[in-house]
């Protein structure tokens, strides 16, 4: 399958050049402001040296709150070349697992009043603001079509979502979406969905495999951040909650070619404080560094890269919270020495202070009869990662007043 996407129904967006390290603010934002959704973009797809012209893509995406009007963010952090959008819309999914928009729900999206946006290599759009009212937990489509050559086509690998799209034109503002045939697992180009909602504010998951939801069930909306949006949304909390997880990602280490996005910390300030009105940050990143080649067995490094995390969200008026590092006994690489590190890294999540809270997700999926290793009825089968049941007993032990 070639990795593309796209999504049917959509409304044309307007884009202006996007403010990211500077960007967040605790107070509500200028016009009551708040992300509902978003994807850390990860890498480049590989081998598109000219990008996708030609291509319609309709990306699938999953509100977390809900507003009156809704501006979209697209990024080309990872090309090499000017990219241009000739034609961006966004609208209200029929369904969840089709490219058809909601009739009458497609928007046309401008950036600074033109329908039209070339966005420089390494950066980011945001468009101008649609009317549309959006419900929380509800499907989007945002759909892209790119006329011309660019260069590699920036993404995010594990959506676990199906997306759509056609190699055949512009079709963005296709209600009916039949004419995208064509199917991809993965986002492209979209990084994230604000909706106009008074201002409520945002909580921002930062993590890796474990926050970007692998081995939750697909298309289902699973992974842990979900759940927990799901008990805001309960708690009649409204919210919004960006996933900021990908893959492979490290605190310390980039991975050149794999797809793990940059380190934690050099891309704080695009995939967290890029988004207007966020409160909370809750970082989950760490397993990595341990597990991965090369090993980080010193916790000391660990634990720096989360005061250097700590002291710029505090810089930027957002709390933070630290989640402990999930066990991993049974996994392919796990040893005592390994784990020695884990246990120093959420003895000094729990107890050092650093954290304005601690959401104890060790606690929360360990098997009481063995609690190196995860409990089963909670492990997607690997031993790292948890299944859907894990996700949802991570979300449980968040306390919402930490929020």
């Amino acid at each position: 399958m070639r990795r593309l996407l796209g999504l049917t129904a959509a409304v044309v967006l307007t884009f202006g050049t996007l403010t990211t390290a500077s960007g967040a603010h605790q107070a509500p934002t200028p016009g009551g402001w708040a992300g509902t959704w978003s994807a850390a973009p990860a890498a480049g797809v590989p081998n598109t040296p000219d990008g996708y012209p030609n291509y319609s893509i309709r990306n699938v995406v999953h509100t977390s709150v809900g507003g009156t009007g809704v501006r979209v963010r697209l990024s080309n952090l990872f090309g090499t070349a000017p990219l241009t959008f000739g034609h961006v819309t966004v609208a209200l999914a029929s369904t969840s697992d089709s490219p058809r928009a909601t009739p009458g729900s497609v928007r046309t999206l401008t950036f600074g009043g033109s329908a039209t946006v070339v966005v420089p290599s390494g950066a980011d759009v945001l468009s101008d603001a649609a009317p549309l009212r959006v419900p929380a937990d509800a499907d989007l489509l945002v759909t892209t079509f790119v006329p011309h050559k660019s260069g590699p086509v920036t993404f995010h690998p594990l959506a676990q979502q199906t997306s759509f799209f056609t190699r055949a034109g512009d079709f963005a503002a296709e209600e009916s979406g039949a004419s995208f045939t064509e199917r991809t697992a993965v986002w492209h180009y979209v990084s994230g969905v604000e909706v106009q909602n008074g201002g409520q504010g945002a909580v921002v998951a930062l993590g890796d495999s474990i926050t970007d939801g692998a081995g939750s069930k697909a298309g289902a909306n699973h992974r842990w951040p979900d759940y927990l949006s799901d008990r805001l949304r309960a708690a009649n909390r409204p919210l919004g909650v960006l996933n900021a997880g990908i893959s492979a990602n490290r605190l310390l280490l980039d991975v050149p070619g794999s797809g793990a996005g940059r380190n934690a910390l050099a891309r704080f300030g695009h995939d967290v404080l890029g988004f207007g009105g966020v409160r909370t940050l809750i970082v989950l990143e760490g397993i990595n560094d341990i597990q991965q080649d090369p090993h980080q067995t010193d916790p000391a490094r660990i634990i720096s890269a989360y005061r250097q995390l700590i002291g710029q969200a505090k810089a930027h008026g957002i709390r933070v919270l630290g989640a402990t590092l999930t066990p991993f006994k049974g996994w392919r690489v796990y040893n005592e020495n390994l784990e020695r590190t884990r246990q120093a890294v959420n003895a000094f999540i729990r107890t050092g202070g650093a954290f304005d809270g601690v959401a104890d997700f060790d606690a929360a999926v360990r098997d009481p009869a063995d609690p190196l290793r995860m409990l089963p009825a909670y492990d997607s089968g690997d031993h790292l990662h948890p299944g859907d049941a894990g996700y949802q007993a991570m979300a449980a032990a968040i306390d919402l007043n930490r929020l």
